[in-house]
């Protein structure tokens, strides 16, 4: 009897497009339908849009297939890859892609859960009567304020991410992103045609798409960055996850240009549903949660079927939270699983249980306990400092961290092997060697150098 592989007993991704709508899932989140789009109509338009493309072309990309390597090599969680393709010094740089991680995954799902209680107005006719800003900003307020509210929202969407995580990889996290990844996509099919047919859309339309070149200066060329190394998910250990499920006879390299295709155009889509919906109903933008949670209310009562524009638009915005909520936990949940020989439930109930707790200072942050809206007196909330810490500067470190293993210690020409593993050719895999070895470190390099003496976040 043949011993049994590294993977045994994991699980693992049963097809290609299962591992696609998976990762595109891990990539594809709330960002792709406020941040991208504002960052794109505040940064130049079609001028800002060509360089973010230039940037994952450049940058996401290399990077992505990089980590998909180490995963796909090692059948291992960030730590155990690391580990083995470096050596034992390297296993911090992949507990820091678990702590990345978990650190996101604490404050993102009191956003996400925030998506939820908006989905229940919408359901309940809450934006189907007239909201003005004053309203609007009330609800919102009222909302993230709540501790009770918005810990119980936040307990609710983590219950759903551990649910779908527990029951594994082809019955947990494939099975959910086949069915959410398609109702995502047609929900935001429909409601960007909806979008852009309203009167005065093109308005909207040119906000974003208007090419300004004059606009391109030093620190939009290192949003662009930033935006496609957020976007795509590196840095924070999920690809190398992912990549370790892949099945050995896919082709890894079309699977990875997909996922960077789909999360760009969801990204474009989520331009073309938001801005024309607000400049028909003659609003201006603006950045942030804000624009979705106190903007897009005041403006449902003024389109036609507004209560079932505002239940689509919210509930779209619930399956891309948990698509990429679902890839956080499975990071932490398989390095326990891999390193400490833990069940996968009982991983899951130790690291989401962990994780609330966590998410509860970020949950009172926003309102319910003065000194962790204020934290330490920074001016700023305990929430904004877990996004900075572990949704700018881990990430960049992270990505910093894979340029150099792969570049430099483990080596090109060995990831090169694992991508290619199956028969399928990496194109143009010279060119690739030198993105990973020179160019992305670099640039890399200048994302962290930005934002630490800028105080920039993602």
């Amino acid at each position: 009897m043949s011993a049994p592989s590294p993977s045994a007993g994991r699980g693992g991704f049963q097809s290609r497009i299962g591992f696609i709508l998976a990762a595109a899932g891990s990539a594809i989140g709330l960002g792709n339908i406020w941040r991208f789009p504002y960052t794109a109509g505040e940064n130049g338009g079609g001028a800002f849009i060509a360089l973010y493309l230039l940037c994952v072309l450049a940058l996401g990309v290399p990077v992505m297939l990089a980590e998909l390597a180490m995963g796909r090599a090692t059948r291992k969680n960030p730590v155990g890859a690391y580990t083995k393709l470096g050596g034992r010094p390297w296993a911090a740089a992949g507990g820091l892609g678990v702590v990345t991680g978990f650190g996101i995954l604490a404050f993102y799902s009191v956003v996400a859960g925030w998506t939820l209680g908006y989905l229940w107005h919408a359901v309940t006719g809450t934006f189907a009567r007239a909201m003005d800003a004053e309203a609007s900003t009330a609800l919102f307020a009222g909302l993230i304020s709540d501790p009770v509210w918005a810990i119980v929202l936040a307990g609710a969407f983590l219950g759903l991410t551990m649910v779908v995580v527990r029951a594994g990889v082809g019955g947990g996290i494939e099975m959910a992103s086949k069915i959410l990844m398609p109702i995502f996509f047609v929900l935001l099919v429909a409601l960007a045609i909806r979008s852009v047919t309203l009167p005065g859309a093109g308005k909207g339309l040119a906000f974003i798409f208007e090419a300004d070149f004059s606009k391109i200066r030093a620190p939009v060329v290192a949003a662009a960055m930033g935006q496609a190394m957020f976007s795509l998910s590196l840095g924070m250990g999920a690809m190398i996850t992912y990549g370790s499920y892949f099945p050995r006879d896919e082709n890894l390299v079309v699977a990875g240009v997909s996922v960077a295709f789909f999360d760009t155009l969801i990204a474009l889509l989520g331009g073309f549903l938001v801005f024309p919906a607000l400049f028909a109903a003659g609003m201006e933008p603006t950045a942030g949660p804000g624009l979705v949670f106190v903007v897009m209310p005041t403006i449902f009562d003024n389109l036609p079927m507004g209560q079932l524009f505002a239940v689509a638009f919210y509930a779209l915005l619930a399956i891309a939270a948990l698509t990429s909520t679902i890839s956080l936990l499975e990071v932490v949940v398989s390095y326990f699983v891999d390193e400490r020989g833990w069940s996968r439930s009982f991983a899951v109930y130790v690291v989401g249980g962990a994780c609330f707790l966590l998410a509860v200072p970020s949950a009172l942050s926003q309102g319910g306990a003065p000194a962790l809206t204020d934290f330490l007196g920074t001016g700023k909330g305990w929430l904004d400092w877990q996004s900075i810490l572990f949704g700018t500067y881990s990430l960049v470190a992270g990505a910093l961290l894979t340029c150099i293993l792969v570049g430099w210690r483990w080596g090109t020409d060995a990831a090169r092997e694992a991508i290619e593993e199956g028969g399928h050719r990496l194109p143009a895999a010279p060119l690739w060697g030198s993105l990973v070895r020179y160019v992305c470190p670099l640039a890399v390099v200048g994302i962290l150098i930005y934002v630490v003496t800028t105080g920039a976040s993602f």
